[in-house]
């Protein structure tokens, strides 16, 4: 029951980089092409060195190109040719070694000359003369070269610009050129493409039933309007993480086969201030143009938190972006049937005018889920997957108390890859008790621990575990370990018969109790503690502190509420809260709780102490065995007391 969206695929992008590249390879293979295949440079000769050629007949063939003339000569002779006339001199000084090797090969050499300005009707008459062959070209080129050499710039500019915009939407994150950064982000998915129904949301029964309610709305509103009924303008999804608070959007925009728009509440913000503004006025625009439709906006709480708090996070981009979406949900005309779903897991921080009525109308609440629903979850995640027949899914559902949607999706997936590693061809239940013990514990650890250490760990979790054994109130053992996973050095697994929606005073206090009997057998045992302790000493110390403050669970306090160890929604409202009880009353906050720890870490004491022989025993089997499921403990202790 995760929240996360199947994200339709759109039209490949076109790939500007290698466009690009492409056409610098093409300029630059042209280029290379005409260098190399240009053959060996001209004999550059004077106009006058040229006609003399021509009279001494070492001319084969000219072209002319207005003033200039190009064309092949006779090797032969041209040094004599030319004695009499200065220019010719100064010609075949220009002459190089280069130039006589390609004479010999040849039999002609090119050469190019330049006509003057002025008219000379007896060349014409000199080259016909000695049958010189004369070919003229135009000097005006192609209509094709000139709008080649005209477009060509121009093609390369409007290239560079569509190029550089490319790039500058990508970095800005926005739509529509360089100036898209303003529009929307937000994903449209057609009813089309939204497969998702309720049938796909395990468990979250009342939520679903709530959402069913706008989604006959969406489908038929003449029939709520003819009653006078209006659409709910928002509703706000509450619940904490993993819960399925996305996917039930999605399956409610599925079921109504609308278009619905999904954006995160982090996606607004930008570093300009009026961005986000202008992106829910774009994303407000185009679902009103599509109504009906839904729009859901995840982690609400990133741009709805509390305006005007100072050391909480003030931020005038979020808050113009908060003022806008107030403005946005007051603007919505009675028959524009847009929805406006909203998910958070801090409703605490969000600001009073967004969640008033007349906005976010309907709050529905989503909690973790129950055993039942863990066991319908666990059957949605594993309907297409091999199980083995020893998998019984209500224990699993029994032993993940606290587990979200995800979690138990995650916890499906784990044990599906543990398998896969052993080449089984099912997944069967040590896989998932595998998985579990990672999910919650960490991997194992590999670092060897001494004997003398893995004896005070193997008491410790002796303690534990015979604690829990002799509390009228505690929940049944479901296995004990010695064997190091993450940050623990072992652990003892308690799974509660049943789900408890209240807590009596002797429950907690046996919880107290039992967490404090590690330390206890320490203490019996070695006459030592460890800091092996210091985990079940802190969560006590939280437990006690909420009995005090929250529950009114101490007769010298009495049935008065404190905030003293209450979670702040954020930094700066702790630090502008003023303390709500004296200096006295704190000192006696603190008695109490050491009060309370003390007494139950006693009546640890006096169990254990009692049942020195059980303790024994449990040390010594965790030792040989390392882990003890509930059937082994249960031998152990009821062996124990028969030979007693």
């Amino acid at each position: 029951m995760d929240g996360k969206l199947n994200r339709p695929r759109g039209k490949p992008a076109l790939n500007w980089n290698a466009i690009l590249w492409v056409l610098l390879m093409w300029m630059a293979a042209i280029y290379l092409f005409q260098m190399f295949s240009a053959g060996p440079k001209p004999k550059t000769l004077s106009y006058t060195a040229f006609k003399e050629m021509v009279r001494q007949g070492k001319v084969v063939e000219i072209t002319m190109r207005g003033n200039e003339i190009s064309g092949k000569m006779k090797p032969s002779g041209t040094e004599a040719a030319s004695k009499p006339d200065a220019g010719t001199q100064q010609a075949d000084s220009a002459v190089s070694a280069k130039s006589q090797a390609e004479k010999q090969n040849t039999g002609t050499v090119a050469f190019h000359t330049v006509k003057p300005d002025m008219q000379d009707p007896g060349l014409l008459d000199l080259l016909e003369k000695k049958g010189v062959v004369v070919e003229a070209e135009s000097q005006q080129r192609s209509w094709l070269m000139t709008a080649a050499v005209t477009l060509l710039p121009w093609l390369l500019i409007i290239g560079f610009f569509v190029y550089t915009s490319r790039k500058f939407r990508e970095r800005m994150g926005g739509q529509g050129g360089p100036f898209g950064f303003a529009k929307s982000r937000a994903k449209r998915f057609k009813p089309t493409t939204s497969k998702t129904t309720f049938e796909d949301v395990a468990g979250l029964k009342n939520a679903k039933k709530e959402l069913q309610e706008i989604v006959a709305y969406l489908r038929d509103p003449s029939r709520f309007r003819k009653l006078g009924g209006e659409l709910p303008k928002g509703l706000l999804l509450v619940g904490p993480p993993g819960v399925g608070k996305t996917l039930l959007a999605q399956a409610s925009a599925g079921e109504a086969e609308v278009p619905f728009f999904s954006i995160s509440g982090s996606e607004f913000i930008e570093m300009f201030v009026g961005v986000g503004a202008s992106r829910v006025r774009d994303m407000f625009a185009k679902a009103k143009k599509e109504a009906p439709a839904v729009i859901f906006i995840d982690e609400l709480d990133s741009i709805g938190r509390v305006r005007g708090t100072g050391l909480g996070g003030g931020h005038d981009e979020r808050e113009q972006t908060l003022n806008q979406i107030l403005a946005e949900m007051d603007g919505f005309e009675p028959h524009e049937s847009v929805v406006v779903l909203a998910a958070t897991n801090r409703p605490d921080v969000l600001d009073p005018a967004l969640v008033r009525p007349g906005r976010f109308d309907r709050r529905i609440s989503l909690n973790l889920p129950r055993k039942n629903a863990r066991r319908k979850i666990l059957e949605t995640h594993t309907r297409d997957k091999p199980i083995s027949d020893d998998v019984d899914l209500l224990n699993l559902a029994e032993r993940t108390v606290g587990f979200s949607g995800a979690d138990i999706k995650n916890l499906v997936n784990e044990a599906a890859l543990l398998a896969a590693r052993q080449d089984k061809k099912q997944i069967e239940a040590s896989d998932f008790d595998q998985a579990r013990d990672k999910i919650l514990l960490g991997i194992e650890r590999d670092e060897v621990i001494t004997d003398e250490e893995k004896e005070m760990i193997a008491y410790h979790e002796a303690g534990h575990a015979l604690v829990a054994e002799h509390m009228p109130e505690a929940d049944p053992l479901q296995k004990v370990t010695i064997i190091p996973r993450g940050g623990s050095l072992g652990v003892t697994e308690q799974v509660p018969e049943k789900e408890r929606y209240n807590m009596k005073k002797t429950y907690l206090l046996d919880r107290i109790a039992i967490m404090l009997g590690g330390r206890a057998a320490e203490k019996i045992k070695f006459n030592d503690v460890s800091t092996g302790a210091g985990d079940d000493l802190k969560k006590a110390t939280q437990l006690a502190r909420r009995m005090v403050c929250q529950w009114g669970m101490s007769d010298e306090i009495g049935p008065v509420v404190f905030k003293k160890g209450e979670p702040h929604p954020f930094l700066g409202r702790e630090l502008a809260e003023d303390k709500d009880y004296s200096e006295h009353t704190a000192q006696v906050i603190d008695a109490e709780i050491k009060k309370i720890t003390l007494g139950m870490e006693e009546k640890a004491r006096e169990v254990l102490e009692n049942n020195l022989n059980q303790l024994d025993a449990l040390a010594a089997a965790l030792l040989e065995h390392e882990t003890l499921t509930r059937a082994e403990i249960d031998g152990v202790v009821k062996g124990t007391q028969s030979a007693n």
